[in-house]
């Protein structure tokens, strides 16, 4: 009997001890999404964008991009700015720009040499940053990439080709090609400060606070003809990413490290923020060091070629930055648009990823020059779309200087 009760106890032990240990584990994991939800509700907020900026990879579900062992080197040549340039008839302040504009980053390279670093509001040279729309750029790379790796036929393949479910959808025989040129024709209210817009429907689910990412394409509906409107939809890059996966049968931070990160040589490792289900966020969760990010802006200066290897395929560079269809060129008011890169007027050559809140990555192949900027633009409701155009000034002003500053040098 005695035998009896203590088999008895030590059971009723267990299972109380398992029923701790299951109150304890679902508070945990309470207390994560509570946090979770916590910061992406302030997220946004004036005052922390800086901080929150350089933590979302810590603060919301990701992906590790590893970096490797082959570090693609920079080596120093510091100069100072110029002091001004030219915007809509008028002499700005290079210095005032900076500042205005709540930048946390700002380097300049000349191919392997670094010219101009400095980092602000706390930010340091291995603080990583989510650069939000120049995913867009990085997810274009690995496209190009995974043509070349035999992945992906041709870029006038259907989407439904490798990502059937979006038959259902207003993508449902879209060329990638229309898709890379943000032509899909597709009905998508990018309104950032709009609570009801589709980009608002797709952004808690960007950092896992919502269902999968996927549910909000099935939804969409097409509104053109596609390859005939370019409407800039953030739902398009996130169907180039599904696409890419599908295809390579890799997460999108496999393939990011193993095809683009470690060929280029990046210091630091990387990450892409990813939905509930771990699909990444492919049109606005990435997160890299501003060095790193100059690399990746290096890779398309050398037209693909970078740390000795062909990583992106030379004609894939040439045919992102081209804008060689009449809804595809840059205006007065707006830039030009390629392959989920930004391509300014006028003949100076250049091209840009640009992301929400002034993150820029610039490419000058004329001055030789790329410029990287993170930042935290507190005025970027007001005038955000302003200020990226003025960005294209800003950037060139700066390339003209150090870009002529370095060729005296080397006696070109």
């Amino acid at each position: 009997m005695h035998s009896r009760k203590s088999k008895t106890g030590k059971l009723f032990v267990r299972i109380l001890l398992v029923f701790v240990i299951l109150v304890i584990a679902l508070s945990a994991l309470n207390y994560k999404l509570i946090i979770g939800i916590y910061h992406g509700m302030t997220l946004f907020e004036p005052e922390k964008l800086a901080e929150n900026f350089c933590r979302a990879d810590q603060r919301f579900r990701s992906r590790l991009v590893a970096a490797g062992g082959d570090v693609s080197a920079f080596t120093y040549d510091l100069q100072g700015l110029p002091e001004h340039y030219q915007y809509a008839g008028e002499t700005k302040s290079i210095t005032q720009f900076v500042e205005h504009t709540d930048t946390t980053g700002l380097i300049v390279t000349s191919g392997d040499v670094i010219l101009y670093e400095e980092y602000f509001q706390g930010n340091a040279a291995m603080s990583r940053s989510i650069v939000w729309s120049v995913s867009k750029s990085v997810v274009s790379a690995l496209m190009g990439i995974a043509i070349a790796d035999g992945y992906i036929k041709d870029v006038s393949d259907p989407v439904t080709n490798y990502v059937p479910s979006l038959a259902a959808s207003g993508y449902n025989g879209v060329a990638i090609e229309d898709v890379l040129q943000m032509s899909s024709g597709i009905s998508f209210n990018e309104d950032y400060f709009d609570a009801s817009s589709d980009f608002n429907k797709m952004a808690p689910s960007s950092v896992g606070l919502g269902g999968p990412l996927e549910d909000v394409l099935l939804t969409l509906e097409r509104e053109h003809e596609p390859g005939t409107v370019r409407e800039y939809a953030s739902s398009d890059a996130q169907v180039l990413g599904m696409v890419i996966r599908a295809a390579t049968g890799m997460d999108l931070a496999s393939y990011t490290a193993t095809r683009l990160w470690q060929p280029a040589g990046m210091e630091s490792d990387a990450y892409w923020l990813t939905d509930s289900s771990g699909v990444e966020s492919a049109f606005g969760g990435f997160n890299a060091t501003l060095r790193d990010l100059a690399r990746f802006g290096n890779v398309y200066l050398h037209n693909g070629f970078w740390n000795g290897k062909q990583i992106i395929p030379q004609d894939w560079v040439s045919a992102s930055v081209t804008t060689d269809e009449a809804h595809l060129l840059p205006s007065e008011h707006s830039l030009g648009y390629g392959y989920q890169w930004w391509v300014p007027g006028g003949d100076e050559g250049d091209f840009l990823a640009i992301g929400i809140y002034g993150q820029v990555i610039y490419v000058n192949p004329r001055h030789n020059i790329v410029i990287a900027k993170t930042s935290a633009y507190r005025g970027y409701e007001q005038d955000g779309e302003a200020m990226e155009l003025e960005s294209v000034a800003f950037m060139r002003a700066i390339a003209t200087a150090l870009g002529e500053t370095t060729a005296q040098k080397s006696g070109q």
